[in-house]
């Protein structure tokens, strides 16, 4: 017997590493050193810095990919892997230096594993990160045919004078939201739920989505947000807290990036959701405090600034052709979150 026989096919591997060579390479900084192929990538630090931080996260993009397996379309979730880590890093306002992908698999099919690369590849494209490297796990009788998972690590820079972390929010401080692109990569398992229970497909058009699949809207990628963000960070724009609106909703998110003593009023009809939260909500008979407690609403990311550069705030980030709401307000409190 070999290696073959047992599941594992060395040649589909070495087939996967070429077509993914000029996505990993288009995604270099000049402070990458070497290639693909060794065993660890090799970064050195930007020049300029007095006190560098480095700022490191890792997550999933959980049963999204599901649907991503079901439909055979797989070009979309690697951008969700990238924007979950880098968004993370981001509320430190760490600027994202380098990726890591870990794929996991049954049997290696080097075409649909090429497509996931080549979304990493593009979020880190939007990050401004560069794709250093990653594994990959060929695990017969550990996953189905066709089936996959996907994790991302990143590590980002930030210096320390400038590193947010709670301390600078202050009473009276307004939070602005920044409008998500859907559900993003969080909630999936009670969307698949209602789809279930409801005996839909994919393929099914509701009204309210104008004419779109539930499968299109599903996999929209979730907004990476780094290049704005630090653009405005060079402006005059005075930031003094972020927050990455993922699981838990902004009842579990926004919350953390205050300091202590304080809690945060939100207003919920200070902004537009979106038709596919209202869908869901409607089929799935989900009340306003699980909606809440599960997905972003329409909210992906929160930046805290003082109420006089709110609106000079809200102008910037539209500049930007991203959507911004005045959400609420810091007060005192016990580090929660207060529907006002």
């Amino acid at each position: 017997m070999d290696y073959k026989q047992a599941g594992v096919d060395i040649e589909a591997g070495r087939s996967f590493v070429e077509k993914i060579k000029r996505d990993v390479q288009s995604t270099y900084r000049p402070e990458v050193l070497g290639g693909l192929g060794g065993f660890g990538g090799c970064f050195q630090l930007p020049s300029g810095y007095k006190e560098p931080v480095l700022v490191s996260g890792t997550d999933g993009v959980g049963t999204k990919l599901k649907i991503a397996q079901e439909l055979d379309r797989h070009d979309t979730v690697g951008i969700d892997l990238v924007a979950m880590c880098v968004n993370d890093i981001l509320t430190s306002s760490a600027e994202p230096l380098f990726f890591l992908d870990y794929l996991a698999t049954g049997k290696l099919k080097p075409q649909q594993l090429a497509e996931v690369v080549q979304g990493i590849g593009e979020g880190c494209r939007q990050s401004g990160c560069a794709l250093l490297g990653g594994e990959t796990a060929e695990m017969p009788g550990f996953y189905q045919l066709g089936e996959y998972d996907i994790a991302g690590f990143c590590v980002g820079i930030v210096e320390k004078s400038k590193l947010l972390d709670g301390s600078q929010v202050q009473v009276g401080d307004v939070a602005i939201g920044l409008a998500s692109s859907g559900v993003h990569s969080n909630g999936f398992s009670l969307v698949r739920k209602i789809i279930e229970t409801n005996n839909l497909a994919w393929s099914d058009r509701p009204k309210i989505l104008a004419g779109k699949t539930l499968g299109e809207v599903l996999l929209t990628p979730t907004q990476i947000y780094v290049k704005p963000i630090l653009e405005a960070l060079k402006t005059d724009i005075d930031i003094h807290g972020m927050a990455h609106i993922t699981g838990g909703g902004l009842p579990e998110n926004l919350p953390r990036c205050l300091g202590q003593g304080k809690s945060i009023k939100v207003n919920l009809d200070s902004w537009s959701v979106l038709p596919i939260f209202q869908w869901l909500a409607e089929t799935g008979k989900v009340n306003s405090d699980a909606m809440l407690e599960t997905f972003n609403m329409g909210i992906g990311f929160v930046v805290i600034v003082s109420p006089e550069q709110a609106e000079s705030t809200i102008n910037w980030f539209e500049s930007q052709k991203i959507a911004a709401y005045s959400i609420g307000v810091v007060a005192e409190g016990d580090g929660s979150l207060i529907l006002a």
